[in-house]
């Protein structure tokens, strides 16, 4: 049998490159694009029929709304900025100090409802669909972040890359994560 080549380009220390491909691969972008579709989509709502919405909810439900929507546009807003300085590195329009000095800005911390258990009956649908999109794209922005955390080099790749090569990565690198405490 011949000797099978590495799929994967490896670092000079044999860990893989794997901020350097994701940053310039098909599944970072649509992250980027669900990501914004997602901001979009809410701020449509929340100007709009969120807003109706809210006005025809009792008082009580109605702090809930406004808890939950608060909670949802400062959610989207730093999913939003990561994105957005992620592609910016990526593309070469920002340097990685200046990167740096943004990201200590943003805030990705795992949150879910403000409001708990039954109390979300009292809130309309759309809003907690919105919620719930919000934070598993959250949940996706703060995995690949811990990764690239682990893997600094994040370096544009040359277009060549091998797209399979890419995928089987991302796929062992979301079932090598530490399960000591499941």
């Amino acid at each position: 049998m011949a000797d099978v080549q590495p799929l994967h380009r490896f670092q000079p220390s044999g860990a893989i490159a794997f901020g350097r491909d994701f940053m310039s691969s098909d599944a970072f972008r649509s992250l980027f694009r669900e990501g914004m579709a997602l901001v979009e989509e809410a701020a449509a709502y929340l100007d709009g029929p969120g807003r109706d919405e809210a006005r025809r909810l009792p008082r009580l439900s109605a702090l809930a709304y406004a808890d939950e929507s608060m909670r949802l546009t400062t959610r989207m807003m730093q999913i939003a900025s990561w994105l957005l300085v992620r592609r910016a590195v990526a593309e070469g329009e920002m340097s990685k100090d200046k990167a740096s000095l943004q990201m200590a800005r943003i805030r990705l911390v795992k949150n879910e409802h403000a409001t708990h258990g039954s109390d979300t009956t009292v809130l309309p649908r759309r809003l907690i669909d919105l919620i719930n999109q919000s934070i598993r794209l959250q949940d996706r922005v703060l995995h690949a972040e811990m990764i690239l955390k682990n893997n600094p080099e994040e370096a544009p790749t040359p277009s060549g890359r091998n797209a399979v090569a890419l995928q089987h990565l991302l796929i062992k690198s979301a079932f090598s994560r530490d399960t000591t405490h499941h």
